[in-house]
């Protein structure tokens, strides 16, 4: 996203925004008509995104409407089937390949891993440990060890 200077930011801006709101409003939309009751949305925010994100506009912008997506879409009417729950998750890195490929420096053992999020997501689908509707979770690695902070 760059800053306001970037020659670039308002490209780049309009990129985020079509890979992180327009794909969250698409499987919202498609919640509203498939979801079950009592079923379970989740949707990708950034915990950059609950701070000024000045090197990165974009992003934080992008990030910051799919979290207050996720709380409207907890609100009654929303247009989601009857107690669905639908909760953010807000990561601070993922360990992925490309992660590593352009921060290679880094350290690793702070990145959130892909299998953690997948057994998280798995439960929370099948209901267990789920947060209430509307939640922003923040996942906290520290040491290769991932702990919740719901917000």
């Amino acid at each position: 996203g760059g800053n306001a200077a970037d020659k670039n930011m308002v490209k780049n801006a309009d990129l985020m925004w079509k890979q992180s709101v327009w794909s969250s409003c698409i499987a919202a939309t498609l919640a509203s008509a498939y979801l079950k009751e009592g079923g379970f949305l989740q949707l990708t925010g950034a915990d950059a995104a609950l701070s000024a994100t000045p090197g990165m506009i974009g992003y934080g912008m992008a990030k910051a409407a799919v979290q207050q997506m996720t709380k409207s879409l907890a609100a009654d009417g929303s247009g989601l089937p009857k107690n669905a729950c639908v909760a953010a998750i807000l990561p601070i890195c993922l360990d992925t390949p490309m992660n590593r490929k352009f921060m290679p420096k880094s350290d690793f053992s702070k990145w959130t891993s892909l299998d953690f999020v997948a057994e998280l997501l798995e439960k929370w689908t099948n209901g267990t440990s789920r947060p209430a509707s509307g939640s922003l979770v923040r996942l906290i690695t520290s040491d290769g060890n991932t702990t919740l902070d719901i917000q």
